[in-house]
């Protein structure tokens, strides 16, 4: 039986305990083991030239693959320089927990997305580079979490003075506020979409609050979706969609560490059992 990591920070883990019960259940129904892994007790780093891996502060053997549940692409990157096939790879996690690095790598595939501009540390211009209003976002924020809506050059100030991270700045011209679309994607095949909706807020985030409902794909948006889909090895990701006020679709972000608390409530399609389905084959 191959054994597998499930890893998870301690908070995390504590959260999504369910999940986590739901996920190690249709690894054991495919013949996999999946053990919990808090990452506050895992170790790594190098001893005597020698990449290491420690689980509270003891050897712990290697596993023969892990699923990083966790933002941090150098554990990830560890993880792979030992030999372990990681779910996603280093190189997914790297490039899609970095709002800034996710635009620069979907820009080549030819998929439409709103104006963006990256910035680093705080450095930000005194006029900003778009119309007011527009969305300021916290490279490495999640969940709708660290997203500004600006909306007028006072603001803007503000916003300079106590802002001291990597952000990009989005255009909000011709796009649909409270509105977009999670595409759920494993391996090489579109799983379905979602559209998350809110009547209170310009972010649709459902963690925010707002609604979920199916959303049907046509053949022009699968046939973007693919182009995004050929050009990356994704294991599961959720790509997220703007809506323009045309109705097209515009990129917006990948989630690396994707749950199924929304697709759940709309599909009887059992996430979990496919991502298995796809780790077991691809192990």
């Amino acid at each position: 039986m191959s054994a597998g990591w499930l890893i998870y920070s301690e908070k995390d883990a504590i959260k999504n305990a369910s999940y986590i019960e739901w996920f190690q259940l249709e690894a054991t129904k495919q013949g996999l083991s999946l053990q919990l892994i808090i990452r506050e007790q895992l170790t790594i780093g190098i001893n005597r030239n020698q990449p290491i891996l420690y689980y509270d502060n003891k050897h712990i053997s290697k596993p023969d693959f892990a699923v990083v549940r966790y933002m941090d692409p150098l554990l990830s990157r560890h993880l792979e320089r030992k030999g372990i096939s990681v779910f996603n790879s280093s190189t997914i996690s790297e490039t899609f927990n970095h709002k800034g690095y996710t635009h620069d790598a979907i820009i080549q595939t030819g998929v439409p997305m709103p104006d963006t501009y990256y910035y680093s540390n705080g450095l930000l211009p005194h006029n900003p580079p778009l119309e007011f209003p527009f969305i300021s976002k916290v490279v490495n924020g999640k969940g709708g979490k660290q997203v500004t809506l600006i909306h007028h050059m006072k603001e803007w100030n503000t916003y300079k003075l106590n802002c001291q991270s990597d952000i990009i700045l989005q255009s909000t011209e011709d796009i649909q506020f409270g509105k977009d679309i999670r595409v759920f994607v494993i391996g090489k095949q579109i799983i379905g979409a979602v559209l998350r909706e809110s009547n209170t807020d310009f972010r649709a985030n459902y963690t925010l609050g707002g609604t979920v409902s199916m959303y049907t794909l046509t053949s022009h948006q699968r046939a973007l979706i693919q182009k995004i889909i050929d050009e990356f090895h994704f294991d599961m990701v959720g790509i997220d969609f703007l809506l323009s006020t045309k109705g097209e679709i515009l990129f917006n972000e990948i989630e690396d560490v994707v749950g199924s608390r929304t697709w759940s409530k709309v599909s009887n399609i059992n996430l979990l059992e496919l991502y298995i389905k796809h780790i077991k084959s691809s192990i």
